[in-house]
């Protein structure tokens, strides 16, 4: 690989890389599968740089192949569960202060909302949510900025219901 990809992969890297594992996080079922899901991401970003042609962003190009690896990753995820029992970890207690606690516990709330949408509707709230563009989102997805700005309106609307449900 050319010293010039290298560099670009490094640069995207070091701008993108927590966004890339919260993007990960999402489709994971906990840390461990979400710091498997990470790498298997990295190595596909690494193997995929000769092909990158600098048509969009790197940043943009790199959140493509997490969504695409991570919709992969959850399809064969749930391909397993439908052959075992999974069973869901339990939390046992939390010992922070009652503010830190009260936002912990919401965040968690957002995450399961999340975690419960349809696959398309998670990929595109989760680069909403890493504060993306429209433009981008589109751009990643292959979908409108228009039909973009109706889909986060309406999963807006999912995630409000569904954190005053379980609140």
């Amino acid at each position: 690989m050319d010293n010039n990809l290298e560099d670009t992969f490094l640069i995207g890297l070091e701008k993108n890389q927590q966004k890339l594992f919260r993007i990960c996080s999402v489709f994971s079922a906990d840390s461990d599968d979400a710091k498997d899901l990470y790498q298997e991401v990295l190595i596909n970003i690494w193997q995929s740089m000769p092909s990158f042609q600098f048509k969009s962003s790197i940043g943009t190009w790199m959140f493509r192949i997490t969504l695409n690896i991570c919709l992969r990753f959850r399809s064969n995820r749930i391909k397993r569960q439908n052959r075992f029992i999974n069973l869901d970890s339990i939390v046992m207690g939390n010992f922070m202060n009652d503010e830190n606690s009260n936002q912990n516990n919401r965040l968690i709330l957002l995450r399961n909302c999340v975690k419960n949408l349809k696959e398309g509707d998670k990929a595109i709230i989760t680069l909403y949510l890493e504060e993306l563009p429209y433009k981008d989102i589109s751009e990643i997805t292959g979908l409108s900025e228009n039909y973009i700005a109706v889909k986060v309106k309406r999963i807006k609307n999912k995630l409000f219901n569904c954190i005053n449900k379980r609140s």
